[in-house]
């Protein structure tokens, strides 16, 4: 039940929608710090990604790994999955913080990079992730996975693509995680390691912002954050909202937070609400409240034809990693632009950075 109750360790599994032949497309991942590397590698499998070479400096991490992917075989060190031309793509999911580091180490050997959100955890990690980028050619991919690894977001996504609300001018995202605190590394609760509430989760809010939107660009009007419940970890941020304006005019609004009760059959309720002018979209990603074993993939569709319900768990598969596998291989950009993944990070490193800090309401 790890996998319902803790987040970290989330790694949907889909059916195999192969885009290459067996050998076509060699991977590796390493940074294998947080368990979303088992998600990022599930979905370019099941894409016909091969992957030949794992390594992290940490024994446990190595053995854990090799239980879930016992066809890969583990690497001497970092340097030999870099210097091996056969292998495209690199996935890491390191510690926060260094997640830009090892990124600008892979395109500097000339393979593309393929990292979970947060990205990275300053802007001036972005300039140079940029910079590296467009110096090399090199991909800077990022594993939004609450939407690219979602069912309901991928489908909802769809039915805006159809025009079935009309034109967005809304979307409003709560993304509640359970902290599990004892199963959590100590750098997890260190800001300059993990970057913060808004940084970090709120990235996925963002990034989904942007999409459904449509928008390019946009300004953060209003961001706070608070440490409401977790005195003993002080540089924890447990809260956090933002509010951001596109360059469409359409509006965005998030909340992040650590407060899942462990009553809850999920390690959290993430809904995302889409309003068009002509219809509004609801998501309830992972859940169905009071419903216990209903699954995610929950989708409500209101316009002016219909009021529909839809439940498309194991229906309508993750696209996105054949996508990045097909780009990678093509130099195109039909899984997500390079810059759509660098603007989600900036706006969400710029509501952390100017963030309202709230003190603890008053009872």
């Amino acid at each position: 039940m790890a996998a319902l109750s803790d987040g970290m360790n989330y790694a949907p599994k889909g059916k195999p929608a192969a885009v290459v032949k067996p050998g076509e497309f060699v991977f590796a991942a390493t940074g294998l710090y947080h368990g979303h590397i088992y998600g990022m590698c599930n979905g370019l499998i099941e894409a016909g990604g091969i992957l030949k070479s794992y390594y992290d400096p940490n024994p446990v991490y190595m053995e854990n790994f090799a239980k879930n992917f016992p066809n890969a075989r583990p690497a001497p060190g970092e340097e030999a999955i870099l210097q091996d031309p056969e292998i495209r793509l690199v996935a890491g999911a390191a510690k926060t913080s260094d997640r830009c580091a090892l990124g600008m180490r892979v395109m500097a050997a000339g393979k593309d990079y393929f990292t979970d959100k947060a990205p990275l955890t300053t802007l001036e990690q972005l300039a140079q992730a940029r910079e590296m980028v467009k110096k090399t050619g090199r991909k800077y991919a990022v594993y939004y996975s609450e939407r690219i690894h979602v069912e309901s977001a991928v489908f909802a996504g769809q039915l805006v693509e159809q025009g079935a609300i009309g034109r967005v001018v809304q979307v409003i995202g709560f993304g509640p995680h359970r902290l599990g605190a004892a199963g959590r590394p100590d750098w997890f609760f260190i800001k300059k390691y993990y970057g913060g509430i808004l940084c970090d989760i709120g990235s996925h809010n963002v990034e989904q912002i942007l999409y459904y939107t449509g928008a390019k660009d946009g300004a953060v009007v209003r961001s706070q954050i608070a440490n409401y419940n977790h005195p003993q970890y002080p540089e924890l941020d447990d809260f956090g909202d933002a509010q951001i304006v596109l360059d469409n005019n359409a509006t965005g609004y998030f909340r992040v937070d650590w407060f899942t009760p462990d009553g809850l059959q999920m390690w959290g309720d993430g809904r995302l609400f889409i309003l068009g002018t002509e219809g509004f979209i609801e998501q309830r990603k992972y859940m169905n409240l009071g419903f216990k074993g209903s699954g995610g993939g929950h989708v409500f569709l209101a316009n002016g034809k219909e009021e529909t319900y839809y439940h498309v768990e194991g229906k309508v598969g993750y696209p996105y990693f054949g996508r990045l596998i097909l780009d990678c291989l093509n130099r195109t950009e039909y899984a997500m632009t390079q810059e759509h993944a660098f603007k989600a990070a900036e706006l969400s490193l710029i509501a952390q950075r100017d963030a309202a800090v709230l003190e603890a309401p008053k009872r």
